[in-house]
């Protein structure tokens, strides 16, 4: 047989059936997304809750606006999907995961009880829940299982109490610290309560995941401003260690003409205003320029003030109101979440795809007339790197009297200027640091969040902020923390599943209709699953932890386990067809242990996209060599 003809396979590593759990493997904590969702289609629904809290110690705000890479990355939305006639017609969906924490936080976290009962509830059950929750059961046990020694209640200082400086804080208190959060806003969780808009997330919500925090013996100290109230040089002097996880707060401009006076904003300017409840003077015909989530915070919140004020004063002009998005990328390129396009799509944003702002156009009263863009042709070059490629013949002018800059953000450092000289800044606004300790070159400051990786998802903050609280009790203490990957394989006896599961398609999350949406900031959009709708989602979860496993010994070759497979995803083929390098002859060598027939001998071939962990081959097996088997894996740390 011709090379060319030959199947290709990989031969998988000793630990590949870790990387099968891809949504535990995406989450930058490693939540035990499989555990939690397999939980809630069994109706465990406390242990699914304290399962997807143990690493997280912002479950429940995960649970309303994460990005989920969990979801990004589910093997649900990889198997192939065929029509009743047997026809492929594309994949399925993945699991909603960010909905199903919802699910579970909404009954058992601390928007349902106190903080301290979820306190208590976590440190009983969580060693036995399993997964990476055992990392939270050694922290909040620590004094008591000895896995390593805690802290003697030094003082670390945390410069702003957002979601990376308050995951730090939490994890520097499980592990023997006074943390002490210096935040300059009146109210913590830093751009979690003045970025996102009320509509996604509740205040009181947030309230309560902090209040949890705080219960840990964590000190807060709202509206002190480091460089104003104290000096980050004072700071130095009292703590032991000083993390600075201001994040990236200020938003950026595009130095375009006319971009400076009257009716030109930054769009985080706003939804910090809005959130505070501060006064904020807009137009009624708004641009809105960005193509990001922050680009459609701000144009639906600025909707929902025009609806507002309308309906408050029955004053109208030519229209109750406008809001448009210009952004550089076309609809399928805009880096926003489909959800939240869609969503702004209900609610009338209207967007001007493939746009690029030139000039912000003014009246001889100084107002804002209009924006002048021109065609976007390709806004990445072959190496995705931002590189915009336009047509200057095509110009034109959008009419708006608010324009709202929505296109990144930046941090501001200035308080380094007392006591940070030592404080190197690889560009301005941006320390130097180590990427793997997250210390920057003054010995006892350290950085997490925006400020160590640039601006990312929450879930990455919230996995910066539990790193370098690690990597400051090795500073602090002289004792060294090492990680203990552990690995678990369970034979499942009586493995079956939910009948239907494979054919059942992604439950809808209920939402408000865009009436409805409309009538206030703080009308929550997103209504969550009920019981029946979330264990129906969860019960479509492949549970990729479970495997089968083969039995060469006693496999007769009959062919049985290809034949019942529903999604074709087993071969048997003579070894001489397969193609694979190296690694393959000596995977091969290794079974054979001396010389074999190629011809004469075959393999099972699988294909990890399309199983689903039906255990139908392990059913249909005449010869018991197929088996089901469980992997879970977590970490634990302990002093080396």
């Amino acid at each position: 047989m011709e090379a060319s003809a030959r199947l290709l396979v990989e031969v998988p590593p000793a630990d590949h059936q870790r990387g099968l759990v891809a949504c535990q493997v995406a989450c930058p904590v490693h939540t035990d997304a499989r555990g939690y969702v397999r939980a809630i289609a069994e109706g465990r629904f406390e242990e699914a809750y304290l399962i997807a809290r143990g690493p997280n110690p912002f479950a429940s705000i995960c649970g309303r606006v994460c990005g989920a890479p969990c979801e990004a990355n589910c093997r649900r939305g990889r198997v192939p999907r065929v029509d009743d006639d047997g026809h492929l017609v594309g994949t399925d969906r993945p699991i909603a995961i960010r909905a199903l924490k919802r699910f579970v936080c909404d009954r058992h976290g601390p928007e349902a009880r106190e903080p301290l009962e979820v306190l208590a509830d976590l440190r009983e059950h969580a060693p036995e829940i399993g997964a990476d929750s055992e990392e939270m059961a050694a922290l909040l046990r620590a004094g008591i299982q000895g896995r390593f020694t805690p802290a003697g209640g030094e003082r670390i200082a945390i410069v702003g109490a957002g979601p990376a400086g308050l995951a730090a804080a939490h994890d520097l208190a499980l592990l023997g610290f006074r943390p002490v959060v210096y935040e300059s806003e009146k109210v913590p969780a830093g751009m979690l309560g003045l970025g996102i808009p009320a509509y996604r997330l509740p205040r009181e919500l947030i309230r309560r995941e902090v209040a949890v925090i705080e219960a840990l013996g964590v000190e807060i100290r709202c509206g002190v401003t480091v460089g104003v109230d104290v000096s980050f040089a004072e700071l130095r002097r009292t703590h032991a260690a000083v993390l600075i996880a201001v994040g990236a707060k200020a938003s950026r401009g595009l130095n375009l003409p006319g971009e400076r006076g009257p009716g030109v904003f930054g769009g985080v300017d706003l939804l910090r205003a809005v959130s505070l409840g501060e006064r904020f003077d807009l137009g009624r015909d708004v641009l809105v320029i960005g193509g990001g989530n922050v680009a459609y915070d701000v144009a639906r919140t600025v909707l929902r003030q025009i609806a507002f004020d309308t309906a408050r004063t029955a004053k109208r002009a030519v229209h109750g109101g406008r809001v448009r998005l210009a952004s550089l990328e076309t609809l399928e390129e805009m880096p926003a979440d489909t959800l939240e396009i869609h969503e702004g799509d209900e609610e009338g944003v209207e967007r001007l795809n493939g746009w690029g702002p030139l000039e912000i156009q003014r009246g001889g009263d100084g107002r804002v007339t209009g924006v002048l863009v021109r065609r976007c042709l390709r806004v990445f070059d072959a190496e995705r790197r931002f590189a915009p490629v336009y047509d200057d013949a095509q110009r034109q002018t959008v009419e708006c009297d608010t324009v709202l800059l929505a296109v990144g953000q930046a941090p501001n450092l200035g308080f380094l200027a007392d006591g940070g000289a030592d404080v190197e800044q690889a560009r301005p606004g941006w320390p130097k640091l180590d990427s793997r300790t997250q210390r920057t070159t003054a010995p006892d400051v350290f950085v997490a969040g925006d400020l160590a990786h640039g601006t990312r998802l929450l879930i990455d903050a919230v996995a910066s902020g539990k790193s370098v609280a690690r990597s400051i009790y090795r500073q602090v203490t002289g004792r060294e923390l090492v990680a203990d990957a552990t690995t678990a394989q369970v034979v499942l006896e009586h493995y079956r599943r939910e009948r239907g599961y494979e054919s059942l398609r992604r439950t809808p999350i209920p939402s408000l209709t865009p009436a409805e949406r409309l009538a206030d900031q703080s009308v929550v959009v997103e209504r969550g699953y009920d019981e029946a709708a979330a264990r129906r989602e969860a019960s479509r979860c492949l549970d990729c932890g479970v495997a089968p496993v083969f039995d060469g010994e006693r496999c007769v070759l009959c062919g049985g386990c290809v034949d019942v497979c529903p999604t074709q995803c087993l071969k048997l083929v003579p070894l001489v067809e397969l193609q694979g390098g190296p690694e393959l002859e000596r995977a091969i060598g290794s079974a054979f242990q001396g010389e074999f027939d190629l011809a004469a001998n075959t393999a099972i071939v699988k294909d990890e996209d399309r199983c689903i962990r039906c255990a139908l081959c392990a059913v249909r097996c005449p010869a018991d060599a197929i088996g089901m088997e469980r992997v879970t894996f977590c970490t634990t740390w302990r002093n080396a």
